[in-house]
């Protein structure tokens, strides 16, 4: 048998000027966007409340599907195969049995039938019809189907949704009233007549708008009241339908358990009081019943009582061996329980007829002997089953073992087989004796609403009915008023027992919010809408004055776009116009004779004038960065210089600090690279300045640069210096470091690069990575910060009250401009030791030319040191090696010892040459051995003392013994050796300083060459840059003179021209000039004549991209950026002069 249950249901770019949008004429514009927002919220609502509908109602399909699937699980029938097996124990093994069953059909409206099974054996003289009516569900009877509830959750939804959608399009179609009206109005305004109709227009829409309030406001009042009567018509049909389910599912579990029991009537007929002699004892009845318990899961134990007679009592209790015995109550609660003892009951008094219990399951085996008709309400209810032929039940009485309350359910056992007809006497003629069996019932509810866990939002209670005075709660507690009740009849199969289900809800209902909050809603969108449209007609005679107000800002606002769209171009320009004149003269100044402290106080006063112009490009660069239009530059650059001049920069603040602050460039790199120096130098800038923030004193800062290959390739391969600080890195000793103090491991900083080698680069396309290492020994960054310290405007420590302050940007625009450069970057950092940061950049090789001589002159008094000898005495390897690469840079062999004992043994044993130069680093100073040391110097033998700042202690103690020493403060860089060598060496202090050879000589030689500029200044700057590489110059002040100037034919080679200039700027005359050289070349065209181009260089401070633009769509063919600057000035030429 199965059960269906069916059921229905910033963008990316910086901009230098911004052009604002003309305004609207009118408002349709504006509000065409509102409507077409409106009308897709309203579809996303509308949306909204389908799929929240379908979700309901297919929630409610779910419970439906559930529901049939716990009933079908618990629909247990009585089986063919129950029934073999219980033919099995009665009969031989060999013998075969068959079980004919037939179904007589009832009312077609019912979903109950009777069943007639036969049972046959083979070669037995009898054979036994089983019959009686099971109550049990055919799955093809016709289905009586609810959907009722349903159709009423249905209707109910979509009311609410036609009211909501109706709610919404009143809202839609309301708001393009207010751009109607406005556009009606600015048309009214136009004559007087449209001033008069727009008065009484304002005092209609007025009175609209009181109409449309009171509208609103009973909407909602009836949207409150429609909503909340939904809620409580839902809630009721909700606890109906979870009453009725739950009190049909108990009814069916009943009936289908009463199908067992009285199935175990028909065995026990069958084979007790079919067979002689019977073929069912106490053994085989305990062993059967306990076999088959889990088809009765809900009876607490079975049992069957013999019907003797009076005249039969003495010789039936011959038989078994047992005196009849009376109940000891008549309340079944002792006879029921496991601690009765027969022996300790009376016998039962003299009736007419008796029940005596000769077989029970093992569970109720003490109730054996006792007479089931002793107790006058067990005798009623054993004479109404007999006579009546189907179960009875007994009143609710306690089960001693669980302590819940039970009925026991009596069925007669017939000798033979009945028909419907039979009358009440031949019932009770044809009665041999009565199998009861105990429910319990709280139990069987129990598991019934457990499988319903999930959905128990209500309160069950049972209750016995059968006396309406006295009616016997059953199951359930106490009854608590929570508003609603439904009852449900209950029908076990006794028509003399009335029983009930009450059903109510654990809880009180809420407010009804939904109702609530719509009605809420549509009152306070009326009121929104009703102030909305009051303020707009109060406010549209203001509309077209405020128009005009709005039209004159707009010009204001334009031209205050324009005003700042070119100021940054303004500043730069005026900035470096004077910076210009600065820049030049100091150059042509160090361009004089001058001894080596003067040439370096004009060198650091230009290098300052540099640095000012390079934070002007700064600013430039960080606004490029941010809107993605960095381009690199690809210019040759000397490696040593950039690192030179980050030492300058930090040299005053790491000797404040006592921070050893050193580089290393490794002799495996070429001296010349081709890159952008500017935006490399920036990157180790930033992160030195970053170690230089957070390093305290005593401490180092330590720049290292290597190919990147380096630290990849075998140990004999590597540089002497690079091998050294990888060993000392994995031995982690404090005398390995460049101060003496612990340091991370290096090697994390890069481990997780992806492309650490460039080999391939290398071989195919002439380039070379790099690998830079900045080294600290600060505080270190904590653990929680370092997945955030490269993130823009993040700090390490990003509170109030930091002690380190910054903006917090450097490293964030170190690593976008590393990746610009095809790079990588990393760190490793631990608190308390300090942190290593590591980048590569990929740059492209350069060959051996002319410029490579420029750069390598930079300091000519270079060529003064070649081949002098010098001896470092320092005790850290790492710290002398780093002095040993500054000195090998100018020429100079150098030999290393740690101390001035070893230092003896080196001048003992040298040649007749000995060493030059001595340098001791201050930290190996002794006075003692010091002293004796410098006593035993040649006159001709130089000693220098490096120390991060002066010692008054050791400079007295050697004054004092009438010694000389010159003392160099760190970090050590080219020019501060060059300068104290010059000075301290025997060639004395009147060596000067040649004059620095010209590299574009061989381009700009007897060049003729015009220059515009309307400032005196940078004329005569721009004429001293050109006239130093030997070329002719004209200037001019304006672009009239040069128009003149330049009319074809003439005799210039090229013309450097200024951009703004009073009267007729560079732009203009250059346009003019290329029509002038135009026409020329048409006249020219038939005369075998080259075609006439004179190159025009722009020459302005101002280096926006978009002047730069500007310059080539006007004819220009380079541009060249105030200050002039030696590599800017040979790129630019080179385009147009061959050298010769």
């Amino acid at each position: 048998m199965s059960l269906n249950c069916k059921t229905s249901g910033l963008n990316g770019r910086l901009l230098t000027r911004s052009k604002m949008r003309k305004p609207l004429r009118g408002c349709y514009s504006g509000w065409k966007w509102k409507r077409l927002f409106l009308f897709v919220w309203v579809l996303v609502v509308i949306g909204f409340g389908l799929s929240l509908f379908s979700g309901v109602f297919r929630k409610k399909m779910e419970t439906c599907e559930d529901n049939s699937l716990v009933l079908v699980e618990q629909f247990n029938n009585v089986s063919k195969d129950l029934l073999h097996e219980v033919a099995s124990s009665f009969f031989e093994s060999d013998q075969i049995t068959t079980l004919n069953c037939t179904k007589q059909f009832g009312n077609k409206k019912s979903t109950k039938h009777e069943i007639s099974c036969t049972l046959k054996v083979p070669d037995h003289e009898h054979n036994a019809e089983l019959w009686g009516q099971c109550p049990v569900h055919d799955d093809k009877a016709p289905v009586v189907q609810s959907s009722s509830v349903h159709e009423k959750l249905a209707r109910d939804d979509n009311d609410i949704l036609k009211v909501c959608m109706w709610a919404l399009f009143i809202i839609a179609l309301c708001s393009p009233i207010r751009c109607l009206w406005m556009n009606r109005k600015g048309k009214m305004k136009k004559t007087e007549h449209a001033q008069s109709s727009s008065r009484s227009g304002g005092k209609w829409m007025k009175k609209l708008l009181v109409v449309f309030v009171l509208a609103g406001v009973s909407l909602s009042i009836w949207l409150f009241w429609y909503l909340n009567k939904g809620i409580q018509l839902r809630r009721e049909e909700t606890l109906e339908s979870m009453c009725d389910e739950r009190a049909r599912m108990l009814q069916d579990q009943f009936n289908v358990s009463m199908n067992h029991v009285h199935a175990l009537a028909i065995l026990v007929s069958t084979f007790y009081h079919g067979k002689q002699p019977p073929a069912i004892d106490q053994e085989t009845f305990g062993e059967y019943t306990e076999r088959t318990s889990f088809e009765r899961p809900l009876t607490s134990g079975v049992a069957y009582a013999l019907r003797v007679r009076h005249f039969e009592r003495e010789k039936f209790e011959k038989e078994h061996g047992w005196t009849i015995k009376k109940m000891e109550t008549e309340d079944q609660d002792q006879t029921l329980a496991q601690d009765c003892d027969p022996e300790n009951l009376d016998p039962s008094p003299v009736h007419d007829e008796y029940a005596p219990v000769i077989l029970s399951q093992d569970t109720v085996s003490h109730i054996v002997s006792i007479d089931m008709m002793s107790g006058k309400e067990d005798r009623e209810n054993i004479l109404r089953a007999r006579a009546s032929g189907k179960g009875v039940l007994t009143s609710p009485f306690k089960l001693l073992k669980s302590n819940h309350l039970g009925v026991v359910l009596t069925f007669a056992v017939y000798k033979t087989h009945l028909l419907p007809d039979t009358t009440p006497e031949q019932r009770i003629k044809a009665t041999v004796g009565y199998l009861g069996a105990s429910y319990d019932v709280p139990s069987l509810v129990d598991k019934l609403l457990h499988q319903l866990a999930s959905k128990q939002t209500i309160v069950v209670n049972v209750y016995d009915t059968t006396n309406v005075s006295a009616v016997i709660r059953m199951y359930g507690p106490e009854e608590i008023d929570t508003g609603l009740l439904h009852v449900n009849s209950l029908d076990f199969g006794d028509p003399a027992r009335k029983h009930e289900m009450h059903c109510r809800f654990k809880q009180r209902p809420s407010l009804p919010w939904t109702a609530i909050l719509a009605s809420g809603g549509v009152l306070i969108i009326t009121c929104l809408l009703g102030h909305i449209f009051y303020v707009a007609i109060n406010r549209i005679a203001t509309v077209e004055h405020d128009y005009r107000e709005m039209m004159k800002l707009k010009t204001r606002a334009e031209a205050a776009d324009v005003a700042k769209s070119q100021f940054l171009a303004t500043v730069s320009h005026e900035i470096r116009t004077p910076m210009n004149g600065v820049l030049g003269m100091l150059q042509m100044l160090m361009d004089t004779n001058l001894d080596a402290k003067q040439l370096d106080f004009a060198q650091t006063a230009h290098s300052s004038g540099k640095d000012l112009i390079k934070l002007i490009n700064e600013v430039l660069d960080q606004a490029k960065i941010e809107s993605g239009r960095l381009e690199l530059e690809a210019v040759p650059f000397e490696l040593h210089t950039i690192l030179d001049d980050v030492l300058s920069s930090f040299s005053t603040k790491s000797q404040e600090k006592r921070i050893e602050l050193a580089v290393y460039v490794s002799n495996q790199l070429p001296e010349i690279v081709v890159g952008d120096p500017v935006r490399f130098k920036k990157i180790i800038t930033n992160l030195v300045a970053n170690s230089h923030k957070f390093t305290h004193d005593r401490g180092h800062i330590f720049v290292s640069v290597h190919l990147a290959d380096e630290v990849t390739r075998e140990t004999d391969m590597k540089d002497d210096m690079l091998r050294r600080i990888l060993n000392g890195s994995k031995s982690n000793l404090a005398c390995d470091t460049l101060s003496g103090l612990p340091v991370v491991d290096r090697k994390k900083s890069w481990e997780n690069f992806e492309n650490l080698s460039c080999k391939d680069s290398i071989n195919e396309f002439g380039k070379i990575k790099i690998l830079v290492t900045v080294e600290d020994t600060g505080v270190g960054i904590p653990i929680d910060a370092q997945s955030r310290i490269f993130m823009p405007f993040m700090q390490a420590d990003s509170s109030p009250s930091r002690t380190y302050g910054g903006a917090g940007i450097g490293l964030s625009i170190s690593k976008r401009l590393v990746g610009l450069m095809d790079g990588e970057i990393g760190f490793v950092s631990e608190p308390g030791t300090g942190s290593t940061f590591s980048f590569t950049a990929v740059f492209m090789k350069k060959e051996t030319c002319s410029l490579d001589t420029v750069v390598q002159q930079c300091h000519p008094a270079i060529s003064e040191f070649w081949g002098l000898r010098a001896l470092v005495i320092d005790r850290k390897d790492i710290r002398a090696g780093v002095t040993r690469y500054h000195l090998q840079r100018m020429g100079i062999s150098v030999e290393i010892t740690s101390d001035f004992d070893s230092a003896r043994s080196f001048l003992s044993e040298s040649d007749s040459s000995g060493f030059a130069i001595i340098l001791v680093d201050q930290e190996v100073w002794d006075k003692e051995s010091g002293l004796a040391f410098l006593r035993g110097l040649k006159s001709s033998t130089k000693l220098f003392l490096l120390a991060n700042s002066i010692s008054p202690t050791i400079n007295g103690e050697i004054k004092s013994a009438n010694l000389t020493a010159t003392f160099v403060e760190k970090p050590l860089r080219l020019s501060v050796l060059i300068s104290c060598f010059q000075e301290k060496l025997p060639a004395g202090n009147n060596r000067v300083v040649a004059r620095k050879p010209s590299t574009l000589g061989d381009l700009l030689r007897d060049k003729r060459i015009l220059v515009v500029d309307d400032n005196i200044v940078n004329r005569r700057v721009a004429e001293g840059a050109l006239k130093k590489y030997g070329a002719i110059v004209t200037c001019v002040d304006s672009g009239k003179a040069a128009l003149e100037r330049l009319k074809p034919p003439h005799s210039f080679h090229a013309c450097f021209m200024d951009l703004q200039m009073p009267e007729m700027d560079g732009f203009e005359a250059t346009r003019q000039i290329r029509r002038l050289e135009s026409t020329f070349n048409i006249e020219i065209k038939s005369a075998e004549v080259g075609h006439w181009h004179t190159p025009i260089l722009a020459m302005t401070a101002d280096v926006i991209q978009a002047t730069d633009e500007q310059c080539t769509k006007c004819g220009m063919d380079g541009f060249v950026s105030k200050p002039f600057e030696e590599e800017q000035l040979y790129s630019a030429a080179a385009c147009f002069f061959e050298s010769g």
